[in-house]
């Protein structure tokens, strides 16, 4: 009887929710295999210029995602303020995003601008993104989020 309760009330709950809400991609791009942000890269480390990765013994969780650091004081730094170093438009591609698409962003190639922490797909498209950059940027803004309910 208790499952029955609760199957009805599932059922009930989802056919109140809009089905855009349930289509939204995720607010922070991870892959499919996991759940790790910026391919387990440590967001202050690009700030600071040189990118390494995180460690799985300095981790946090933020935006439904999981973020590693090379440190516990850049665990810390993240921890304080975590908007100041997570990657525009959730780590997806930002020349993507400029153009109303969304594809993953790579640690690789990736860009920080007035504090800005930008992720590209691949190096072509950093180029792309770099030639224009100013331009993609207030084009990606604009789309940003609405983008996740496309």
């Amino acid at each position: 009887m208790k499952s029955l309760i609760i199957a009805a009330f599932l059922a009930v709950t989802t056919a109140c929710v809009p089905a855009s809400a349930l289509a939204q991609k995720p607010e922070i791009y991870t892959s499919w295999r996991n759940n790790v942000a910026v391919d387990g890269y440590d967001v202050v480390s690009f700030h600071a210029g040189k990118p390494v990765k995180g460690r799985t013994n300095y981790v946090t969780r933020y935006k439904a995602a999981i973020w590693q650091f090379d440190t516990q004081a850049n665990l810390d730094l993240f921890l304080m303020n975590p908007s100041a170093f997570e990657p525009q438009y959730g780590g997806y591609c930002a020349w993507a995003v400029a153009k109303e698409k969304l594809a993953p962003g790579k640690a690789e190639h990736w860009h920080v601008e007035d504090g800005k922490l930008y992720l590209n797909y691949s190096k072509r498209v950093k180029k792309r993104w770099d030639a224009l950059r100013e331009e993609f940027i207030t084009e990606a803004d604009d789309r940003w989020p609405e983008l996740l309910n496309d």
